[in-house]
């Protein structure tokens, strides 16, 4: 490896984390509740003022459902957890539609401003799950 895929560069990291947090729709405030970060920090962070522990950036990345990998690099790099992944699905394929299916069917009665906020919803929960 050349000595420049070690170079850290914090504005960019946080450049990753707010277009991140911009595209899940969250003001700063918001998701600096659900890091239990001050809305300050993040600022800070979010310029590439400041660094921050392994903690955060573990506690931050979940949150926005995106890996540490793509946060520091800007990509991901895919090992076996991806191929595990495929297998799961691929054996339990069946078993993902019937779930979909029935979450569908829940859904087919909503109006669009509902299944906007279900949505939005999902996108906050699902980094949070299995903490």
């Amino acid at each position: 490896m050349e000595s420049r895929d070690f170079i850290i560069n914090l504005k960019e990291i946080g450049s990753r984390i707010r277009n991140e947090r911009e595209k899940l729709g969250l003001s700063r405030e918001k998701f600096s509740e659900i890091v239990e970060l001050s809305p300050y920090y993040i600022g800070q962070i979010e310029r590439g003022d400041r660094n921050m522990s392994l903690d955060t950036l573990i506690k931050i990345s979940s949150s926005l459902n995106v890996s540490v990998d793509f946060i520091l690099k800007g990509y991901t790099h895919y090992m076996e957890n991806v191929l595990a992944k495929e297998a799961i699905e691929d054996n339990y394929k069946e078993e993902l539609d019937e779930e979909i299916k029935d979450i569908l069917s829940l859904l087919s009665g909503a109006s669009k401003e509902n299944i906007r906020l279900i949505k939005d919803m999902i996108k906050l929960i699902l980094p949070n799950i299995g903490k």
